[in-house]
């Protein structure tokens, strides 16, 4: 017999606005996105970047969101929006402009590119306020909440959808978001993740789904077939009635997710969807893998999952569960790079990673989650010659690094921390594989403005990398490659260069840190 998931709430998620000040503040420098850690489907396609190398701007209200992108010199100028504080109906108004096309009462994203929406400082949360994506690319959603919005009842928003994408849309990353309801449809809620009429090469990670009745869809009908071609990983789904998700054609990748108390079915794959589901943990669940609800099948492709008191029913009709033993009944051939935590560990991974304020943890595929931690950006000035330490405009004023204590967390054996703070160009830290993270600290907390990584002799070269203010988890910059790093000036404790892709090893010989 079906039970509302508000029934089995053991707590209903608060609804009250908090009252912000309408504005919009701008940082004088550029920005880059923090898209150094982007993964799965969203890295195809040319990639996605979001606001990377844009202006950045700080936004308290829904109107200065919607403000920020009608400022811009043209609907694809690249901008990075910092969001902290509630985000409610009672702030957020539609905007005019030529490079915008914004509506009030939802987070408007509509014929644009090149944006990114990032929680920062206290916390982004979107309060019974969606975010709807429509006839745009090349955008990124990170380290928000967004709760309880509505598609019956008062206030709607989005048609009930979290976060909702539709009509054309391409590279997408979501990463480190909490996206949850208080019940199910019969008390007004849709789906939190969705995504319909030909969206495609979108990446769901590091993110929370609670809570309600349905927690997405690829595909709005069994003749939506246009869609496809999104990543799942690292994800908790709890609470959740159906949908985890419900794919409708294309091809979907899910690995090292926890599924927990998934009501009446989870990953439901349908008219023609291929899904690839590797090393997830599945627990306290029924029906989480199959057809359900019609007689188009869809297909799967299993290895490596947990299945931890799943109760399976039986077959028959339009209910087809891949359970009790489940097996592959395609094959999905995967065109990126990924590497898999194994399923035993993913409910402890996962707890320590997935949704917003949690600092921005990953996991490398060691069990042990990863501290990056991010949301602030600025631009970075690459050295592209790992033979060459010396920038071409080196800072200024005193290398604050001299001063400075140092850890990290991956070394390779034969290298120190504390030689990226030592003054000696022949020395150097490098992390134990290719990526890894070294910081540099201070007992009082130091203004910190521009930083220069500089690379010894022999080094490989630096794909990606991201430099975070350990302290609060914010990205003050990200970029590719070596060289003078520039960000608005911050106060810290402890700043973190984190490489996130690389070529070879990199030797990092000074990481050295700047007021000016």
């Amino acid at each position: 017999m079906r039970r509302s998931v508000a029934v089995r709430l053991s707590a209903l998620l608060a609804t009250g606005a908090l009252a912000a000040a309408t504005g919009v503040a701008m940082s004088t420098s550029t920005a880059s996105a923090a898209t150094g850690g982007v993964t799965g489907y969203a890295t195809q396609n040319g990639g996605t970047t979001g606001g990377a190398g844009g202006q950045t701007v700080r936004a308290t209200t829904g109107t200065a969101i919607h403000q920020a992108l009608c400022g811009r010199a043209s609907s694809s100028t690249p901008i990075i929006i910092q969001v902290e504080g509630t985000i409610n109906h009672g702030n957020t108004a539609k905007v005019s402009g030529s490079s915008c096309n914004t509506a009030a009462g939802v987070i408007e994203l509509k014929q644009i590119s090149n944006v990114t929406i990032v929680g920062v400082g206290s916390g982004a949360v979107f309060d019974q306020l969606g975010i709807h994506i429509r006839e745009s690319r090349n955008i990124i959603i990170q380290n928000v909440t967004v709760r309880n919005v509505k598609k019956s009842g008062s206030p709607t928003s989005n048609g009930g959808d979290a976060i909702g994408m539709e009509s054309d849309v391409r590279n997408v990353w979501v990463d480190h978001t909490t996206l949850e309801a208080s019940g199910g449809e019969s008390e007004g809620y849709d789906g939190l993740f969705d995504m319909k009429d030909n969206t495609q090469y979108v990446t769901l990670s590091y993110s929370i789904l609670r809570n309600s009745g349905r927690g997405g869809l690829i595909g709005s009908s069994e003749s939506d077939r246009s869609n496809g071609y999104v990543t799942f990983h690292h994800n908790l789904y709890q609470n959740i009635d159906s949908r985890a998700p419900l794919l409708r054609g294309g091809i979907a990748h899910a690995y090292n997710n926890h599924y927990k108390s998934l009501n009446e079915s989870g990953i439901n794959s349908r008219a023609g969807a291929r899904a690839k589901v590797d090393n997830n943990y599945f627990e306290d669940s029924k029906d989480v893998l199959g057809t359900f609800y019609t007689s188009e099948a869809g297909y799967w492709q299993v290895s490596g999952n947990i299945f931890d008191n799943v109760t399976w029913s039986s077959r028959s009709g339009d209910n087809n569960p891949a359970g009790p033993n489940p097996t592959s009944n395609t094959s999905v051939s995967i065109p990126y790079a990924y590497t898999l935590d194994a399923a035993n560990c993913v409910p402890s991974v996962v707890s320590q990673t997935a949704g917003a304020n949690k600092g921005l943890k990953v996991s490398d595929g060691s069990c042990t989650p990863q501290n990056p931690g991010p949301t602030d950006p600025g631009p970075t000035d690459p050295d592209p010659d790992p033979t060459d330490p010396d920038p071409t405009d080196p800072p200024t004023g005193t290398n604050l690094s001299l001063t400075a204590g140092a850890d990290g967390s991956s070394k390779a054996d034969g290298t120190s921390y504390g030689n990226v703070r030592d003054g000696n160009l022949s020395t150097y830290w490098s992390p134990s594989g290719s990526t890894g993270s070294v910081s540099v600290k201070w007992g009082s907390a130091t203004t910190v403005s521009k930083a220069n990584v500089r690379l010894a002799s022999g080094s490989g070269t630096i794909g990606s990398y991201r430099v975070l203010n350990h302290d609060t988890g914010a990205v003050l910059a990200s970029g590719s490659g070596s060289g003078v790093i520039s960000f608005a000036p911050t106060s810290l404790k402890k700043i973190t260069f984190e490489i996130t892709s690389a070529n070879g090893t990199p030797r990092i010989a000074e990481f050295e840190t700047y007021a000016n």
